[in-house]
C-alpha cells in the first residue's frame, strides 16, 4: 500500500466520503481490490469527525519464536509421517535388489522407529503453539494479521505447492516411460495426500481471514 493510497483514503474519510463511493472511484482508478480494502482497514468504520485509526498489530519476539516453532514442528511432523508410511509401503511391497543384500527390513524398521520418535516429540508441540496462537487471536482479532504468520503460511504454500507439482511430475514421467508400479503409485499418493492436506488447510485459513476482514 501506497502513501499515496493511505493518504487519499484519510482525506476521503476527513471529508464524510462514504467507503464504497472511495472505493468505487479507486478501483475505477485502476487500483487493486486488495490494495484498496488494506486502506481502507487501516481506519475504523465508526461515526467520529475525523477518521480514526485501527491498532496495528505489534509483532514481539514471543510471537516470532511461536510461529517458527509451530511452522518447524508442523514440517518435522508432516516429513515424519511421510518416512513412516514410506517405509511401510517398503516393508509390504520390497524392492527384489535391495532384498538380495537382506538389509531393506532393518533399514525400514530402523526409519520407522526415528521418525515415530519425532512425531511424538514434534506433534504435541506443534498442537500446544498452535493452541497458544489460536488464543492470542481470539483475545486480540489484529493478531491474525501478523506478519511474520503471513509470510511463514505463504512459505509453506510455496513449499507444498512444489512439492504436489514435482510429484505429479515424476509421476507423468513414469507413465510416459511405462515404469508405473504400485509401490511407485503409493508413494506418489503418500506425498499428495500429506502436501495436499497442508496446503488445503492453510489456503482455506488465508481464505477465511480475508472473508473476516472485509
Amino acid at each position: 500500500m501506497t502513501n499515496e493510497l493511505q493518504a487519499f483514503v484519510k482525506e476521503g474519510l476527513s471529508k464524510g466520503l462514504s467507503r464504497e463511493k472511495m472505493k468505487t472511484v479507486l478501483l475505477g482508478a485502476g487500483w487493486q481490490d486488495d490494495e484498496v480494502r488494506q486502506a481502507l482497514d487501516q481506519y475504523a468504520d465508526i461515526d467520529f469527525p475525523i477518521p480514526v485509526p485501527k491498532r496495528k498489530p505489534y509483532l514481539s519476539a514471543r510471537e516470532a519464536f511461536m510461529y517458527l516453532v509451530m511452522f518447524l514442528t508442523l514440517y518435522v511432523t508432516a516429513f515424519s509421517v511421510g518416512t513412516i508410511l514410506f517405509q511401510i509401503i517398503n516393508l509390504w511391497l520390497p524392492d527384489a535388489a535391495q532384498l538380495a543384500f537382506g538389509y531393506a527390513s532393518d533399514y525400514s524398521t530402523s526409519l520407522i522407529r526415528s521418525s515415530t520418535a519425532a512425531i511424538i516429540i514434534t506433534f504435541p508441540l506443534f498442537l500446544f503453539m498452535a493452541r497458544l496462537l489460536q488464543r492470542a487471536i481470539k483475545r486480540d482479532p489484529s493478531k491474525r494479521s501478523s506478519l511474520i504468520r503471513k509470510w511463514l503460511t505463504y512459505i509453506t504454500l510455496y513449499i507444498a505447492t512444489g512439492i504436489i507439482v514435482g510429484d505429479l511430475i515424476t509421476l507423468v514421467t513414469y507413465v510416459l516411460n511405462g515404469d508405473l508400479t504400485l509401490r511407485f503409485v503409493l508413494k506418489v499418493l503418500v506425498v499428495l495426500v500429506i502436501a495436499g492436506s497442508v496446503f488445503g488447510y492453510y489456503l482455506w485459513d488465508l481464505r477465511t481471514e480475508e472473508k473476516e476482514t472485509l
